[in-house]
């Protein structure tokens, strides 16, 4: 899968489960501040990207760091390719 595809791929996700409009979903904008996410909505997000890309990642210390959506992408990567490893 290529970034192309992870972002278009987590956009989604933020589109369908937390109705965000498309131009908000920008690397830059911070998932609570921005994008209005809370910590319940976050646990929501976890489960959805885990559907999605068919990756373990509540016990990864890693998902901490994460504040962007840019974060977001960057992680999936990461994560990702782990497992295709």
């Amino acid at each position: 899968m290529t970034r192309e595809e992870i972002v278009t791929t987590i956009n989604t996700v933020f589109e369908e489960s937390f109705e965000i409009e498309p131009e908000r979903l920008v690397p830059d904008a911070n998932i609570f501040l921005d994008l209005g996410l809370d910590s319940l909505d976050t646990v929501d997000l976890v489960v959805a990207i885990q559907k999605k890309f068919g990756v373990q990642i509540r016990d990864d210390e890693r998902v901490r760091s994460i504040r962007t959506l840019g974060d977001v992408y960057q992680f999936i990567e990461v994560i990702y390719n782990e497992k295709k490893a």
